[in-house]
Order: structure tokens, then sequence, then C-alpha cells
């Protein structure tokens, strides 16, 4: 197959691109030898191989890539080598080294700069001896070989955890109104597959891996739980270990309710199969059948810290596994199935909806009915996505900007009432594409409003549509506060995470709400104001072409984009960034790591907007234009870019990660 994708070429890259290199030099000439308490031939070797990364560092800086990648060549033979001596020693004094010839080789290759493969050596292990021909070429005096201890590993237990016994519970009590019951920052765990998904922004648990795992980074800073509780230190252990051991389940259904204390009632049922809905149906469950199940069966079984029976319906998978007795949906039969006999109060037991509630109308019981004949089939995003999401999505696929608009005002005056502490005012506007609001003064308000129309200039450069509010379905809501603290309490509180220190705005978008947040003054300059605005207007754009476009992609062409306009202002956070995209770079050994968001969201983003930045290049731009007017019609994100650019999203992003490995 002919990749459509066109050849690199062996140019400087953007400006961003090479202000992000000139990182590498600033690192690479400032590198300092190390080893001083080395014996003088292996102080001799270091010493050698710092010479040779700082002298491509000065070639780096004079714009000579070629002669900086021979000396680059010429420190990696020099530390396979050095390895190969054997001293602990003189390992740990290359490590420095190492990991500037790592970065220095990926960006090098950005050049178009051809290089050998460079992997990082294994460390020797403590006390071997060094090769005794060279030994005896060496005119020193023999010294006693000094090894250091190996670190210790964090331990593996031997008696993995129970994840059902153990972790559930904890889980469910700590976690449970936000989490379990809730999904609060588009986080559920209400099953063990939904913890293991983790939210969008990527992975909260890597099996083995306690310091790589956001769920225990999050539980030992004291940034979760939030208000009030707290894990306990027998508690945060028992999730290490779980962790340490694999991160295993040992429950009967990863698609079932986790625990709340003992392992799940064991159903002999057959799981029923998920059969996905083929557009004949006459009823939809996420547009019909959920929102009757959310009305009436919320705080039973859906929602609920304990359920009747065994029975829990936050997701449809949990839906079809029904209860202890067993499924309570026979597709194709809904006479048989017993949720339509509950409903109907035929058989033993009480009707439902129980707890004093009226009964369903017949018209309702009949929809269901409809449903579960035409074979009780899914339209929703995945059978484990909460079914109140999958409802609210249905909602807003259909509804108008106007409704829209409707809908996020009233989101942004429950958001800002968490943050907005009592006698503070609140101050808004509202234009064409977006409503303002946020702590900060009116006249803050009314600049942020009027710059934000003036950046629309540079969004209807990268999206086009059929009418103002259509470039994000309804206005966007733009917060504004006075001070980075109340920025970084709107993340905490709304958004459930910290954000970096550096950022001063940032987007977010989940189907229905689309905001962006943000720090801005009266003293501050309306360019320094304009540019906090380009990157996240730009990203909330596109990322509002469909709920399924991938934050990689959105985040990425809103960098792109805000590099691509200049201005000199916030250049600390600019430096940051930057800075970020380097160690994001080095971090990212392949595609599939990025696409299985094994990288940070910082990383993840970073690297997104290096391929964004390959997108809009000109060789490029009239797919990536085509793919958004897909988008624009109503296909899918998969769908949109495959036609565009002739191949899967995760072809292009693999063939560019070759590129950059010079593969």
């Amino acid at each position: 197959m002919k990749f459509p994708l066109q050849s690199p070429q062996k140019r400087v890259s953007p400006r961003l691109l090479s202000r992000l290199l000139l990182l590498v030099v600033c690192a690479l000439t400032s590198l300092i030898a190390r080893g001083e308490d080395l014996p003088p031939r292996e102080k001799r070797v270091a010493d050698a191989v710092n010479q040779s990364v700082v002298q491509a560092g000065l070639h780096y800086r004079d714009g000579k890539y070629d002669d900086a990648g021979k000396s680059i060549k010429i420190a990696m033979t020099q530390i396979q080598a050095a390895v190969k001596m054997g001293s602990t020693d003189l390992y740990d004094a290359l490590i420095p080294a190492i990991q500037r010839v790592e970065k220095a080789h990926a960006m090098l290759e950005f050049e178009g700069v051809s290089l050998p493969p460079f992997k990082r050596p294994a460390r020797p292990v403590p006390g071997s001896e060094a090769d005794s021909d060279d030994a005896e070429m060496d005119a020193d005096p023999p010294k006693p070989r000094r090894t250091k201890p190996e670190p210790e590993p964090e331990p593996v237990p031997t008696n993995p955890v129970s994840f059902t016994e153990k972790v559930a519970p904890i889980l469910v009590n700590r976690c449970g109104n936000c989490h379990v019951t809730g999904s609060r920052g588009n986080f559920n765990m209400a099953t063990f597959a939904a913890l293991m998904k983790g939210p969008p922004e990527g992975v909260v648990v890597f099996p083995g891996d306690t310091i790589g795992s956001r769920l225990i980074e999050t539980i030992e800073t004291g940034d979760m739980p939030r208000g009030g509780g707290r894990v306990t230190t027998e508690e945060l252990e028992t999730l290490k270990a779980w962790v340490m051991a694999g991160a295993k389940f040992d429950g009967t259904d990863p698609n079932g309710p986790i625990s709340a204390g003992a392992p799940p009632v064991v159903n002999m049922a057959p799981r029923l199969s998920v059969t996905r809905a083929t557009g004949r149906e006459t009823v939809s469950f996420a547009s019909d059948v959920a929102p009757l199940l959310l009305d009436n069966c919320n705080g039973c079984h859906i929602e609920a810290m304990q359920t009747s029976g065994g029975l829990r319906m936050d997701t449809f998978a949990q839906l079809l596994r029904g209860g202890d007795t067993g499924p309570i949906i026979v597709p194709g039969k809904s006479e048989e199935s017993l949720l339509i006999q509950k409903l109907r109060g035929m058989g033993e037991g009480q009707r439902m909806p129980a707890g004093g509630r009226p009964a369903l109308p017949e018209e309702a019981i009949q929809l269901i009915s409809t449903w579960i004949d035409e074979g009780a089939t899914l339209d929703g995003q995945s059978e484990s996505q909460p079914i109140r999401r999958m409802s609210e999505l249905a909602w807003a696929a259909t509804a108008s900007a106007e409704e829209m608009s409707v809908r996020r005002g009233q989101l942004a005056d429950g958001n800002l009432k968490l943050v907005a502490t009592s006698g503070r005012t609140v101050s808004s506007m509202q234009t064409e594409h977006f409503f303002v609001t946020g702590t900060a003064s009116q006249g803050t308000i009314d600049r942020v409003a009027t710059l934000a129309e003036q950046q629309m200039k540079t969004v209807k450069s990268v999206v086009r549509a059929t009418t103002g509010e259509e470039y994000f379905h309804g206005r966007a809501t733009i917060f504004v506060f006075p001070k980075r603290y109340d920025y970084s309490e709107f993340a905490k509180m709304v958004e459930q995470r910290g954000i970096p220190t550096a950022w001063q705005s940032h987007w977010s978008f989940d189907g229905i709400d689309g905001y962006l947040s943000m720090v801005a003054t009266e003293l501050e300059d309306e360019e320094v104001i304009a540019e906090r605005l380009t990157a996240p207007l730009v990203s909330l754009a596109v990322a509002s072409r469909g709920t399924d476009v991938p934050r990689w992609l959105a985040e990425g062409i809103g960098s792109a984009m805000a590099s691509r306009q200049g201005g000199s202002r916030d250049r600390d956070q600019r430096r940051e960034a930057e800075q970020e995209m380097v160690q994001a770079l080095s971090a990212a050994s392949n595609a599939k790591e990025f696409l299985d968001g094994k990288l940070s969201p910082e990383q993840t983003d970073r690297v997104g907007a290096a391929i964004a930045n390959s997108m809009l290049e000109r060789t490029r731009r009239r797919n990536f234009d085509n793919m958004l007017r897909n988008l624009n019609a109503g296909k899918p994100f998969e769908q949109a870019f495959t036609e565009a650019f002739g191949a899967t999203p995760e072809l292009y992003v693999q063939t560019w990660f070759r590129w950059l490995r010079g593969a």
C-alpha cells in the first residue's frame, strides 16, 4: 500500500520546533563532566564521551547539523565501548551524557540527519571486572574496584491483594460519590473495566508501577479524595500492594459493579452479548430508554451505593448482566423479560419502580418493550459508558445551537458556585460566539470578550462553519479569574484535577459543555490576553467537530496555530511548553505508547502538537481541511480522518514516529 504522506523534507523545521531544538543545544553545551573520583583510565573515557557530546552541542548551535550528527555517532560508539569495561562507577558517571545523547538523537533526526539507532545500554553487573587485555595496556596502577549497591526495587507482594475483597471497598468508600456513583472529571470507575480504562486524559493504573499510576500519585499527594475524606495509610499500602502485584482482577465479571466489601454473588446465567444497533430500529436506547431508566430507577439501581437484588444499571453492560437471579432482559421477547414484568407489577415481589414512586405509564412501558422486541440493541458509545452520560450525549446530538447555549449557561452558573465564595461578585457578558463570566471585574470581562471575538479570525482560518454559534455548536463559555489561585481552584473543584504551574488558560469539551478557563487582569497588556486565548479557542473549535475527536489532535492543532501566530508575551509559559516537548519526545519511544495513553496528559499534549504541526504543513493542509469537512458532515472521526488522509489515524501516527526515529 502506498502511504499518502509526503516524504519529509530535510530543512529547518517551523519556528516552534527550531526554538524547541535550541533547548537541546543549551543542555548539551552546559554539560559538565562527572566522575572526578574515577580511576584515571575510566576518567579519561568519561571525559572523551562528554567532550564528544559537548562538541555536538557546539555544532548544533552553529546550525551544522551533519557535523553534530557525526559527534553524536562518536559519542554513541564511545558509550558502548565504555559500558563493555564493566565498571558500574563509570556507567553511573555517564548517565547524564547518555540522556543527552538520547535527546540529541531524536532532535537531529527532526532535522533530517541520518543516525543509527541508539538504545540505552544496560547497567553492568556490580563487581564485574574490566577486560583483561585492556587492563594490561593501562599504565595506571590497579586500584580496588569499588561497586555501588543496586537500588532495591519495590518489593512485589508474594500474596496478591484481592481486588474484590480489599481494593474495591476502599474505592467505593473513599471515591464512591465522585467516581463510582458519579463521573467527576469524566472519570467513572463503577466497574473494574472502567477503572483500568481511566478517564479521557489517560490510564490511571499501570500494573506493577506505583510511581507511574496516577491513582496512587493523587492519593499520596493529598490531591484526592476531596470533600473531607482521606485514605488511611493502611488503605494506601493496600492499593500500592495491589498495583505492584499486577493490578489483577479476581471477580467474575470486569464489567460488573465493583464489590462493596465481598466477592460478588455469582450469577450462573449465561452472560448476554451486546448487539449494536443497525439504524433500522424505531426505538433508541440512548435517546428513549435510558432517560426513562434514569428518571425512575435512579437511587435504587442507578448511581446507588447499595442496590437491591444485586441489580445495578449504571452501564449498559450492567443492565444486560442483571441481578442475583439472572438477566432481566430477554432480547426479542419483552413479555418474558423480568424488567417488563416488574414494571407491570406481574409475578412475585413489588411493582417497580419502588419507594413510593408512581408506576410508569403504559406508553413508557410499551416503549421499553418495543426496544427489547427489536433486539435490545445498543446505539451508545460503548457498553461500559455510564448510561447518564450516554443519554446526555444523545440529547446533545439533536439539540440546536441555542438549546446548547442555554444548557452551557446553566452549567456555567453551577460551576461558578463551586469557586465563587460568598460576597464575591460574578460579572458576565454575552457575544456572538461566547458567554464570558467569572470573578474578574466587569471591565476585564468586557476586554476578554472583545479579544475573544477578535481571535475568531484565527479560529475561522482552521474551522469553517455555517453560522456563528456552530463553531462551538452553541456559545462557548469563557471563565475569567483575576488570580491564578482562583483559576487553579476552578480546576480542582470543577474538573477534579490539579494543573501545571505554568498554565494560564486551558479548554474543556465533553460533548456537551465547552469552555475555556483563564487568568486575566486589568493591568495586563491586551497582547498577553489575546495570546492566552488563541490556542484553547482553536482547540475547542476542533474538538467541537465531534464527540470522538481525540484530545491530542484538538490540543495539538491549537498549540500549533498559536505558535504560528508568533508573539512575544508569556515567555515563561512558552519556555515551559517547549521544555515539556523535549521531554515528551524523549519519553515516547513509539506510536503505541502515545496512542494507548501511556504518556502523561502533558506529554501527550506536547507530542500531539508536533504531530498536528505536520498536518498543517502546506503539503498536507488540504487533507486536514477535508477531514474537518467530513466531521462537519457528521462522519465519525476514524472515517473522517481515513477518507481525508488515505490512512487511519493510527497508521498516520505510526508513520510519523518512524520518520522521527529515522526508520
